[in-house]
């Protein structure tokens, strides 16, 4: 006899139970790198475009001046911490500076993975513009 409870999904056998939660395990774990939201590939390409001078305050800079867009310097850290457990960014401590008291920054630089990531974008970006007769680009 299979013991059943009630749970969010209603009632269900434990044996369901787990089952549902091994796949939201899986989809948390592994499906969440498949894609990324329009801010994160804003931060994405900025520190693919920024190269060594890829930090916060740098990035923040970028999107206010590029995009005329305002930006919490704390959302980019946010960010730039979430593409960097994704894989598709890596960080490491740069030297310090007597204008920020000797405290160092963290750089970022882009992974092979961040490179793959924004070529997809970039590839779908132009396929579905290019299906908008007034957007029509063509394909490099």
């Amino acid at each position: 006899m299979h013991r059943r409870f009630s749970c969010c999904f209603g009632e269900m056998k434990w044996s369901s139970y787990f089952a549902l939660q091994n796949i939201s395990i899986y989809f948390c774990k592994y499906m969440s790198k498949e894609y990324i939201g329009e801010f994160e590939e804003l931060i994405l390409t900025l520190v693919a475009a920024l190269k060594d001078d890829a930090y916060g305050a740098a990035i923040t800079e970028e999107i206010e001046s590029k995009l005329s867009r305002e930006v919490n310097l704390s959302a980019v850290h946010v960010t730039l911490y979430r593409l960097e457990d994704k894989g598709f960014i890596k960080s490491e401590l740069g030297g310090g500076t007597n204008m920020r008291g000797g405290r160092k920054k963290r750089i970022f630089t882009i992974t092979s993975a961040g490179m793959a990531m924004l070529k997809n974008i970039k590839d779908s970006r132009l396929r579905l513009w290019n299906m908008v007769p007034e957007l029509k680009i063509a394909a490099e």
